[in-house]
């Protein structure tokens, strides 16, 4: 029996459905291992201490002139990848759903993201300038990427089995980073033994990252399938299709509202993935080989975490078990500032509780969201959505390095992240998602 052809924006039910979902599962196994091994454990650090060394008597480095303390660099290098996508997504998102050539611009910016993670191998001595450029072009290509990727769900599970189908996609990510994440421990801890220095071992898992996002992202690209583009004018530049994005969202305005919700509180969540190996290294006095097994804590718990969100999900609804993990992402938070410096232990106890929260909660507000997309236009709208999961995600970072730079303690930069939780939660309790998911037009599931 042949595939069932249908508008794009319809969840298209055939037979080579279950074959194109293990596709699609697959680029979260492909680009997770750049989030966990570059973004959360070694850039990071590895990148402040090549700002360090660059750095003049006072502790500032100079790009194009301007004064940055050598701890803020990475933070501002993450916000400005983050404006970068802000420019690019739309223009992206709405020249999907105008072509039907999603397929292909998946491939575009994920190996343009490989390529620049690759490059990183080249990052040494003073090269600051280097690793801030390709920090910013391989954020900005993933955000770009995983727009489109995101974008694919509600055309490829039908409503009920979204929550399921989106948490198994991010454990999935979660497994391929548990395993690259075991390599890299291995390499670094015993990089004497391979013939390497400490950096030339950093060097090699940065670029061990690229090369595995660019080899498994051939497996969604041969299984996922391109469906029909609306008809429509060529698409408008990046800032003036985002306008037009928000103008078509006013017309939805619990969507919205929704989203204003999910920008708020995940713009928290990245911002302690992207910073926390930093607050464990120079706050907490930790060692690599710590971090990198407090985050492989973090993966494996995060697939756990995510399946039984998931189940929670199917009997409580999506909002409400949503909800629940904000409440625990604040009280985590909450107590990593009072972590005492070079205690293992109680870094690996924080580990821990963010793990169990991490997968779940962000699963479940893709799946969420991806009820609220009026149909047809599922890249635009999830273009704004990834502005919001890592294109928005420029404020925490900002503010995380601001608070730094103006009172030079991470712990206070750590927990001034507590209030995009709670001013969140309040958010999300608000809207009433059943009537949301029916004035987008999609049928509403029994449990949302």
């Amino acid at each position: 029996m042949g595939t069932e052809t249908v508008q794009s924006g319809v969840f298209d039910e055939g037979t080579d459905l279950r074959r194109e979902q293990r596709g699609w599962y697959f680029y979260d196994w492909a680009c997770s291992v750049y989030s966990t091994s570059v973004l959360t454990v070694f850039l990071g650090p590895y990148l402040t201490s090549v700002a360090d060394h660059a750095a003049d008597a006072d502790g500032y480095v100079h790009p194009l002139g301007i004064p940055v303390r050598a701890g803020s660099f990475f933070a501002y290098s993450v916000s400005l990848s983050v404006i970068l996508a802000v420019v690019v997504m739309p223009l992206v998102g709405s020249a999907a759903d105008r072509t039907g050539g999603k397929r292909r611009l998946l491939g575009v910016a994920a190996y343009a993201g490989a390529a620049a993670t690759t490059g990183m191998f080249f990052l040494d001595g003073d090269r600051y300038l280097l690793g801030g450029l390709l920090l910013i072009v391989a954020n900005a290509a993933q955000s770009v990427a995983l727009m489109l990727y995101n974008s694919y769900l509600p055309q490829i599970a039908p409503p009920e089995e979204r929550d399921t189908i989106s948490a198994r996609g991010w454990a999935f990510g979660y497994v391929a980073g548990s395993l690259v994440l075991i390599v890299d421990l291995v390499l670094y801890s015993a990089h004497d033994s391979f013939g390497l220095s400490e950096t030339e071992a950093v060097r090699i898992c940065l670029a061990g990252a690229g090369l595995w996002w660019g080899a498994f992202t051939l497996v969604p690209l041969r299984r996922l399938r391109d469906r029909g583009g609306r008809t429509g004018g060529a698409a408008a530049p990046g800032l003036r299709q985002l306008a037009a994005t928000a103008r078509d969202m006013r017309r939805h305005p619990l969507t919205l509202s929704f989203l204003l919700a999910y920008l708020v509180y995940n713009d928290g969540i990245q911002t302690v993935i992207s910073q926390a190996s930093v607050y464990g290294s120079e706050e907490l006095g930790l060692g690599q080989s710590t971090l990198i097994g407090a985050v492989l804590m973090v993966q494996v718990l995060a697939v756990a975490g995510a399946l039984t969100m998931g189940r929670l999900a199917r009997t409580y609804g999506a909002k409400r078990t949503i909800l629940g993990s904000l409440v625990a992402w604040t009280v985590t938070l909450a107590a990593g500032y009072f972590l005492p410096a070079k205690a293992p232990v109680w870094f690996f106890a924080l580990a821990a509780g963010i793990g169990l929260v991490l997968g779940g909660s962000q699963a479940l507000s893709r799946s969420l969201f991806s009820h609220l997309v009026p149909p047809g236009k599922e890249a635009e709208y999830f273009a704004a959505y990834e502005m919001s999961d890592r294109g928005m995600s420029w404020l925490g970072p900002l503010l995380f390095g601001i608070t730094y730079q103006l009172t030079g303690s991470y712990r206070s930069a750590i927990i001034s992240l507590v209030a995009f939780f709670v001013i969140g939660f309040a958010l999300l309790a608000r809207v009433p998602v059943r009537r949301a998911v029916g004035e987008a037009g999609n049928p509403v599931p029994q449990k949302i």
